[in-house]
């Protein structure tokens, strides 16, 4: 089948086969459990950061991941509340309120289905490693600048610093001491600390801001919810900009997820079916009283890790994630912020891309350049979409200042004809018309200039003045000019010139 009917379908070809969901039935089914208690801290919090009930970062989890784990081009691949999706969405909220956000949500899905469609996922090629490392690294100081307000100001009390210092201990240094323990070794280390800190704090009756001080849990499964929203161009206007970049940086972050995995698994993802998965599981999102979500590259990468290759581990997640909100609901609303601040800045040390500061000596000044321009851009905005496009054009002009310093124009005596001859090489376009140019020499005592451009391409309008430029200054001295080795697309581009070509000329 082609790939126009492949695009043309809301549904994964491979939907139907049982291969892609009962091969491996209880390694899934362990990991769907495990994926779900990771998601129940991180979707708490990333609900906080975007400024809502914690029941909106679970419904959105639970939505998703069961959405997109049958709709989705990408089997295992974990989808669910996101930082990056929720710091764009903060603003939004406090501006306008809950249901712009809903409203909002729904509009992204309907993006990301037209970007599927429209094959958005071939433009992706656009994005640089050396932005998608300033993407990655940006939004871990976002996510972490988003924590200062629960450990500094009026909450800097000992109990929380206590407590996030302890989270973060038990973090890191726990799957140290449990590397020999396989039974334990399997529990997430935040999970851990969560359940370890809680009691604790439940233990000594220590007062501190929880969970449950924040906002509601879920009792039940999600309701139909219809945004209560004007109708109108005012709305649109307001709620347009923001759909625009979640549907962009949510594809985005699920496309390099999507990646991850295949280059683990050495399969193949349908990122045209991804773009609309996501796009259907965020408007089912926003009707049911969630955010905008996208794939989570971290989750995925451990999903696979473990071995996990079927749609039923990330399905069967969503439905242990409920299911476990549900029997621990009491209990999570009693959890400190302390810790969970403690597992978001290990969210935003996992995230940010530590090998990109350890390539600094071996990469270009220009990529350099790229990536602090993508990281400058987003924290001075506080919009990843606008880092990630400000990115795209640095790293597009410096790869065509780079590409204009490859013109060469080499120059040399014909005895026999009394001629000078001059070799052009590399492209021709706005960056480097002004370097040619400036190549001749106009007071040439010769009568004659041979111009070969059999080994440059010519590109654009500023490329075709500046020819015209140079054969008017050579008629001017009263010096024949002649233009040979012209391939096809460079007469055409210059059909606007006359000039005499010899094409059968051997310039050896």
């Amino acid at each position: 089948m082609n790939s126009r009917n492949i695009s043309l379908r809301l549904i994964p070809q491979n939907l139907f086969n049982s291969a892609e969901w009962f091969s491996d039935l209880p390694r899934d089914l362990f990991m769907g459990a495990l994926i779900a208690l990771t998601l129940i801290p991180q979707s708490i919090a990333f609900s906080i950061i975007a400024g809502v009930d914690p029941k909106v970062g679970l419904y959105t989890s639970f939505c998703i991941i069961l959405v997109t784990s049958v709709l989705g081009g990408r089997s295992v691949m974990v989808s669910a509340a996101t930082g990056a999706m929720a710091l764009v969405m903060t603003p939004l909220v406090k501006a306008h309120g809950f249901d712009y956000l809903l409203a909002t949500t729904i509009l992204t899905g309907i993006f990301q289905i037209l970007w599927g469609f429209l094959k958005l996922a071939r433009q992706m090629r656009f994005v640089s490693r050396a932005v998608m490392a300033g993407f990655d690294n940006a939004l871990a100081i976002m996510i972490f600048r988003a924590q200062f307000p629960h450990f500094t100001g009026e909450n800097a009390k000992v109990t929380i610093w206590l407590m996030l210092a302890g989270g973060l201990a038990i973090i890191y240094g726990l799957p140290r001491l449990t590397r020999r323990m396989p039974g334990l070794s399997v529990i997430p280390s935040p999970l851990i600390a969560i359940a370890l800190i809680t009691c604790i704090a439940i233990g000594l009756g220590v007062t501190v801001p929880t969970v449950g001080d924040i906002g509601s849990l879920p009792q039940s499964f999600p309701q139909l919810l219809f945004p209560q929203v004007p109708l109108t161009l005012e709305t649109l206007a307001i709620i347009t900009p923001y759909a625009l970049a979640l549907s962009f940086i949510g594809l985005l972050e699920s496309f390099l997820a999507a990646t991850t995995i295949d280059e683990y698994t050495d399969t193949w993802s349908d990122r045209h079916q991804e773009a609309k998965g996501q796009g259907i599981a965020n408007i089912v999102t926003g009707l049911l009283g969630g955010m905008a979500g996208c794939g989570m590259i971290g989750l995925s990468t451990v999903n696979v890790h473990m071995g996990s290759r079927t749609r039923l581990s990330t399905f069967s997640a969503g439905f242990f994630l409920l299911l476990f909100v549900f029997l621990l609901g009491d209990w999570v609303s009693r959890i400190p912020m302390g810790v969970l601040v403690a597992v978001m800045v290990m969210v935003a040390a996992s995230t940010f891309n530590w090998p990109s500061v350890k390539r600094l000596r071996r990469i270009t000044p220009s990529e350099t350049g790229v990536t602090i321009t993508t990281i400058a851009a987003t924290l001075l905005t506080n919009n990843l979409a606008i880092g990630v496009l400000c990115g795209v054009v640095a790293n597009a002009l410096l790869f065509a200042q780079s590409l204009a310093g490859l013109l060469r124009v080499e120059t040399e005596v014909e005895i026999e004809t009394e001629a000078r001859i001059y070799r052009v090489s590399g492209q021709l376009f706005f960056l480097s018309a002004d370097r040619f140019l400036d190549s001749f020499n106009f007071q040439d005592s010769l009568k004659q200039v041979i111009i070969d451009l059999s080994h440059t391409n010519i590109w654009d309008q500023s490329a075709v003045t500046r020819i015209h430029q140079l054969l008017h200054r050579f008629e001017q001295q009263g010096i024949e000019v002649e233009l040979v080795g012209l391939t096809p697309s460079n007469a055409s581009i210059l059909t606007s010139v006359r000039v005499k070509a010899r094409g059968e000329r051997n310039q050896g």
